[in-house]
């Protein structure tokens, strides 16, 4: 899926998108921009928040700067742990909410504690 600037240009496609295992919810999506011929694409994990969908045009809008993405963690051959603490760089970079990604709940408050 085509994903485009604020401006309206072609920036890249999504290549993935991540869901978080506890909750069922897509948390990223990773993009897929540059290259020519499967060579030299990088990609980079984007808080799926950031993107916003345009249903006329079927595609994805990065309602952030292009330099502010391009600026952000990211891969070309091969792809990090996507961790707890990558999650937490990718959320500190982007200042958005941190995802947990703990496959276990947390525990419920107790009540009167």
């Amino acid at each position: 899926m085509a994903v485009r600037t604020r401006d309206g240009d072609k920036l890249g496609s999504v290549h993935a998108f991540m869901i978080n295992k506890r909750s069922g919810q897509t948390v990223y999506a990773i993009l897929s921009i540059g290259g020519f011929l499967g060579m030299g694409k990088a990609y980079y994990p984007l808080p799926f928040e950031l993107l916003a969908f345009e249903a006329t045009s079927d595609s994805f809008t990065v309602t952030i700067d292009r330099r502010v993405l391009e600026g952000g963690p990211s891969w070309a051959a091969n792809p990090p742990v996507f961790d707890q603490a990558y999650a937490d760089r990718v959320a500190s970079y982007y200042e958005v909410g941190r995802e947990d990604l703990s496959l276990i709940s947390p525990a419920p408050p107790v009540p009167g504690a």
